[in-house]
């Protein structure tokens, strides 16, 4: 009776050991990820003050009433925010494995997120073909420094998601790519949110 009390305690001390070991890698990984994104999103507050400190030191030349284009701001975010519907279908096609879904749902957030960017860069022609260039004024330096820092972050996202698409074409549903792609979600909810504070504080209040 002994033995097997004794038996029975070891095996109570070693389930309570594995049930406090390390954590999975997915949770490290997102983790870790979520790090970075915070890490970001500070970056970005950082340069939010210095636009609303800076956003009518215009030097005599034109402000956001001016030069913002509604029409084609309110294009771009609509493009943005549809592609953060069309990535979480991509999310849920991945967790169910369906690659046509999967490869689908990608390809329109790609489409999607690159119509954004073709209309920034216009944007960006537009005002530079003005005379609008960051050295003109402070405004216009904080406003090509914020809205290009997003900008840059959605050129890589979508680089990112062309190479996630390759591995899950060459490797398939594997752990580690499955991980990658919950990261690139969270990467991609994050820009589309931080689209949102900068279309308000920029183009609504700006342009007003």
């Amino acid at each position: 009776m002994s033995a097997i009390t004794i038996s029975h305690g070891g095996h109570g001390a070693h389930a309570g050991a594995h049930e406090g070991g390390p954590a999975s890698k997915r949770i490290i990984v997102a983790y870790g990820f979520w790090i970075f994104l915070l890490s970001d999103i500070v970056m970005f507050s950082a340069i939010f003050a210095t636009y609303a400190v800076l956003s009518r030191a215009t030097a005599g030349g034109p402000g956001g009433a001016e030069l913002f284009n509604p029409t084609s701001v309110a294009i771009e975010t609509a493009c943005l925010l549809a592609s953060s519907f069309t990535c979480g279908l991509m999310s849920l096609a991945i967790n169910e494995e369906h690659r046509t879904a999967t490869y689908l749902s990608a390809a329109v957030t790609f489409l999607l997120g690159a119509a954004f960017l073709t209309l920034e860069l216009r944007e960006f022609a537009g005002m530079i073909a003005v005379g609008a260039t960051p050295q003109r004024s402070a405004f216009l330096s904080a406003f090509f420094t914020l809205v290009g820092c997003h900008g840059a972050h959605v050129s890589v996202g979508l680089l990112w998601l062309v190479v996630m698409m390759a591995q899950v074409a060459g490797k398939g549903f594997k752990p580690r790519i499955m991980r990658r792609l919950a990261c690139f979600s969270l990467f991609w909810h994050a820009l589309d949110i931080i689209w949102v504070a900068l279309f308000s504080i920029v183009y609504l209040m700006g342009g007003r």
